[in-house]
């Protein structure tokens, strides 16, 4: 009996000590140290090295999917953007996408993909992981405007409408220049060649260039600024006649014909110089009504200049 009873006592203990070391991974907890070590590694161009400390961290620590998926990524990103090694660096981004579908960082890691193909001279397989990762999100699939078919880029179609409404964008001098049949051919073949060229850009990640992503803040926040003085303050300027009749009687030496010494030799009528006179009296409505809403902002935000440390 004893001998049984010292069996069973032992196989209970083999139980739970195997129930206790679960899969022999050290608590996901702990893993936020070496993580901080590989990130300095990569900080100090150790790259390799923090390659290694991710891969120890992968397999000792019992890390949650998204968790995972973050650090097989991160070895990804090293091996593509630091070490140059795309073949490398496909292969992590094909494991976080097979194992990890439902990771939040899986639309990312597509661009990757891609990015990677296009730079192992791949293209082909660039253009099917594109195509595959549309097909997954159709929210991505880009949609024609009515119309026949005008140009083809692989699987997507350029209309009629597409193009009218490409040219209808540009400036109203400039789209002039556009209305017959051989210029519009002519930019038919500068837009496509513009899409490709856009199409590599994002398969190369350039969509994530420190440059490109600086450039496109500095882009959208000069058209903020352009559309907030747009309501502000030139769609209030009203120019009547009256303004403009009483502009050029306050301004008329300013339009008139002088010597080389200054001298007032002919006083030009306004009608030969209205247009002028309206255009300056707009500029200086412009100017006035800015410094009034530049000044009220000042004002209203307690902005303070220190000219004397401008050197």
């Amino acid at each position: 009996m004893r001998k049984r009873e010292l069996l069973l006592v032992l196989s209970l203990l083999v139980i739970v000590v195997a129930a206790g070391c679960g899969s022999g991974k050290r608590p996901a907890g702990e893993a936020e140290k070496v993580r901080e070590f590989a990130a300095d590694l990569v900080n100090r161009s150790l790259f390799t090295q923090a390659i290694q400390e991710y891969e120890n961290c992968l397999r000792d620590y019992d890390l949650k999917a998204n968790e995972a998926a973050n650090l097989q990524y991160a070895i990804g990103n090293i091996y593509f953007e630091r070490l140059h090694n795309y073949a490398d660096a496909l292969t992590w981004y094909l494991k976080v996408k097979h194992f990890y579908p439902e990771s939040p960082i899986v639309p990312e890691v597509n661009k990757k993909i891609v990015a990677c193909l296009e730079r192992l001279d791949r293209s082909a397989d660039a253009r099917q992981a594109l195509d595959e990762t549309v097909q997954l999100d159709p929210a991505r699939v880009q949609k024609s405007r009515p119309g026949a078919v005008v140009a083809r880029i692989g699987s997507r179609e350029i209309t009629l409408g597409d193009l009218n409404f490409e040219i209808d964008q540009l400036p109203p001098s400039v789209r002039e220049q556009f209305r017959n049949r051989e210029t519009r051919l002519q930019y038919l073949r500068e837009y496509v060649a513009t899409e490709l060229l856009y199409d590599t850009a994002k398969r190369a990640g350039l969509d994530n260039d420190q440059q490109v992503v600086d450039g496109a803040f500095q882009a959208k926040k000069a058209l903020m600024v352009r559309r907030l003085l747009q309501d502000k303050v030139a769609d209030r300027i009203n120019v009547s006649e009256g303004d403009i009749d009483l502009y050029y009687r306050a301004h008329k030496e300013d339009y008139a014909e002088k010597n080389d010494k200054g001298k007032v030799m002919r006083a030009k009528p306004l009608d030969e110089v209205r247009q002028q006179v309206a255009q300056d009296l707009y500029r200086d409505k412009y100017q006035r009504a800015f410094q009034e809403l530049i000044g009220g902002m000042i004002q209203s935000e307690g902005v303070q200049f220190f000219d004397e440390q401008v050197r």
